[in-house]
């Protein structure tokens, strides 16, 4: 494996991390400001260039709103904002740390799906013109992909783009796109209301 050409092997693995920015599923934050949280992925960045950063992530707005805007302290892990929140703080990280690789480890699987949207817009303009590697189970996430690796029990079974994939009704990428846009319309029954009379 290669990185701009590079025999992934023959380099530092500090040097290989400074090239790559990670957003996880699970966001762990200090306790600490937002400023600080953000200001993690390159600590000489300015407050203009973080400020930056978060517009860009879809939270600059949320957080100017707070009483004390980026000195707002996040709690022991983050725990005075939302998991939505949360995980805007991780891309504004990504944002400022502006690395030519971008690795995400399910970045949605936990959010709602309001949180969804905005979360994945704010990804979309992380990785205009970078190369991304997408761990997921939600297969829209990756729907864009140029290449798609379907692994199971730690083995590549499939390979190629949605349309490729889907070409393959037998193979386990179609079954699983179909399961999940069969689940997207699942509903949970309605019944009727009971009401109970009254006795004079």
């Amino acid at each position: 494996m290669r990185i701009g050409g590079n025999d992934l092997t023959a380099l530092e693995p500090d040097e290989v991390l400074k090239h790559i920015a990670v957003v996880f599923q699970d966001v762990y934050l200090f306790d600490d400001t937002i400023r600080a949280n953000i200001a993690i992925a390159r600590p000489d960045a300015t407050d203009t260039e973080i400020e930056e950063a978060a517009r860009a992530a879809g939270i600059h707005d949320f957080v100017q709103a707070l009483p004390d805007g980026y000195a707002t302290c996040v709690g022991e892990i983050g725990s005075a904002l939302s998991g939505g929140e949360r995980q805007r703080i991780s891309i504004a990280r990504a944002f400022l740390k502006d690395t030519p690789i971008v690795l995400l480890d399910e970045p949605t699987a936990a959010l709602d799906s309001t949180s969804e949207r905005v979360v994945q817009a704010a990804i979309d303009r992380l990785v205009d013109g970078k190369t991304v590697v997408v761990v997921a189970h939600r297969l829209p996430t990756v729907v864009g992909a140029d290449q798609i690796l379907v692994v199971e029990d730690g083995r590549v079974t499939q390979c190629g783009t949605h349309t490729e994939l889907l070409a393959e009704p037998d193979g386990r990428y179609a079954r699983m796109w179909a399961a999940q846009a069969a689940a997207r319309h699942w509903q949970l029954p309605v019944t009727a209301a009971r009401t109970e009379g009254t006795h004079a």
